[in-house]
């Protein structure tokens, strides 16, 4: 009979024992794996994935870029031939997209370093919603360069798979590169400086 009372006891201290060790172990384990996720998640955030280099198109095979009219954020009309004469860098993104948190801040940079020597920098939003997004976004970025409101007919027109897309056009009106993802600053830069060179007014 005694053996009867004191063994469930033993076991029910035991149980105890092991049930604390495996809550412990639980908290831990979702303590480690929340930890990671936030460490992760920071990284996918702040560590851009460095964009590929471009070369120049040679100017002899360089096609016309497609033309369109649209209206920037003040309701005027704007069309890329109007640019003829203007090293053109022509950026079709979105607020939405990630990389063109990145790539924003470098084209505003290059439209005041190099608009007194001929580049004009031309972004295409292709938000859904229009102003209702772009403008609070173009604010927070302090987006100086013209922004044109973009629409669909554009994406079989300049074979928009994706974005950010980033074309430049040279003084003729012909693309020059058509880079497909996170550009790289530093190619992009060499390649509109090169592009300033050609056929620049005397």
């Amino acid at each position: 009979m005694k053996l009867v009372q004191t063994l469930p006891w033993k076991l029910w201290i035991a149980a105890t024992v092991c049930g604390a060790t495996l809550v412990g172990a639980c908290v831990m384990a979702r303590s480690v794996l929340a930890q990671a996720a936030q460490t992760t998640t920071t990284q996918v955030i702040t560590v851009p994935v460095k964009g590929l280099p471009d070369t120049l198109t040679p100017a002899d095979q360089r096609k016309a870029a497609p033309d369109f009219t649209l209206n920037d954020t003040q309701g005027h009309s704007v069309s890329l031939s109007g640019y003829k004469g203007k090293v053109v860098l022509l950026d079709f993104w979105a607020t939405w997209c990630a990389a063109c948190q990145f790539e924003v801040p470098w084209y505003s940079e290059f439209s005041k370093k190099y608009a007194d020597k001929g580049l004009a920098v031309v972004g295409v939003s292709m938000d859904k919603d229009g102003l209702t997004s772009v403008k609070p976004y173009m604010e927070q970025k302090k987006m100086d360069y013209t922004v044109v409101l973009g629409n669909d007919y554009l994406v079989p027109q300049f074979g928009l798979k994706t974005i950010p897309v980033t074309w430049l056009i040279d003084r003729e009106g012909r693309v020059a590169v058509a880079h497909v993802g996170m550009a790289d600053k530093e190619s992009f830069e060499a390649n509109i400086q090169k592009l300033l060179q050609e056929g620049a007014p005397q």
